[in-house]
């Protein structure tokens, strides 16, 4: 039995090792999707009912927006930002606060992840797919005061519009620190707070590697897409502005 299983073995890479004699070129094309494809109708048929009611669904109005909002509004915080980041504490604060019994002390989230604009007008659940498109998902992080302060340096540095909840950064002329504030208190290096994100910054997304390491990781499983979808569900209007949660002391 032995032998008649080498013996197969054996005959196996002989033959795989004659048919690459003749295997000397791979080649390989792209094809684009596009309209001039042609469409298969049975398939076109089963389809469409399944198209027209998710196109009913993410066209359905939740919301109004008082004027069109961009990330490019501002220069350290943004009305688009400052409503996402609002809406992440709003919503996600009292999931948290029912497994843990505690608060979300403040939230930092990305620039780069707001996708689109919002535009003045109807909002709809597309508007949320639109704006957040990626699957990131909150998640809440124990860090000591003294990694607060590696992230406060890391946005004073950066001088970027990342959004923020809960936690105030003033900078002066030469774009040097004066003040930084969670909840309206000085932070305390010894303290540790709950700060909320998404997973992918986390990971060490935009270089924030200050979130490890950490006390603790709570994994709300909690879309920052349905995050938005739940905020405008319950807004009849949003009308968000640039405030002073991150700004440049002038005179």
């Amino acid at each position: 039995m032995k032998n008649i299983f080498l013996l197969t073995c054996l005959t196996f890479i002989l033959l795989t090792s004659c048919k690459s004699k003749y295997l000397y070129k791979i080649e390989g094309r792209q094809i684009a999707i596009t309209d001039s494809l042609e469409t298969k109708p049975s398939i076109e048929d089963y389809i469409k009912p399944y198209r027209i009611q998710i196109n009913k669904s993410l066209d359905s109005v939740i919301s109004y927006a008082n004027n069109t909002y961009s990330k490019a509004d501002g220069h350290l915080n943004t009305a688009i930002g400052n409503m996402m980041a609002d809406a992440v504490y709003e919503e996600s604060n009292p999931v948290f606060k029912s497994r843990t019994g505690q608060d979300i002390d403040f939230v930092l989230l990305n620039h780069g992840g707001i996708r689109a604009i919002i535009s003045k007008g109807n909002i709809t659940t597309r508007t949320a797919y639109n704006v957040m498109p990626f699957e990131n998902s909150v998640v809440v992080v124990k860090m000591k005061g003294s990694k607060v302060n590696e992230l406060v340096d890391y946005l004073v540095r950066e001088q970027r519009a990342h959004p923020v909840h809960g936690l105030q950064i003033v900078i002066d002329e030469e774009l040097q620190l004066k003040s930084a504030l969670v909840n309206g208190k000085p932070i305390d290096a010894n303290l540790t707070y709950n700060v909320a994100t998404n997973d992918y910054l986390y990971s060490g997304g935009d270089r924030m590697t200050f979130f490890k390491p950490n006390d603790s990781l709570y994994v709300l499983n909690y879309k920052i897409r349905n995050v938005l979808i739940d905020y405008f569900t319950k807004k009849d209007t949003i009308a968000p502005v640039i405030d002073d949660r991150f700004y440049q002391i002038k005179q």
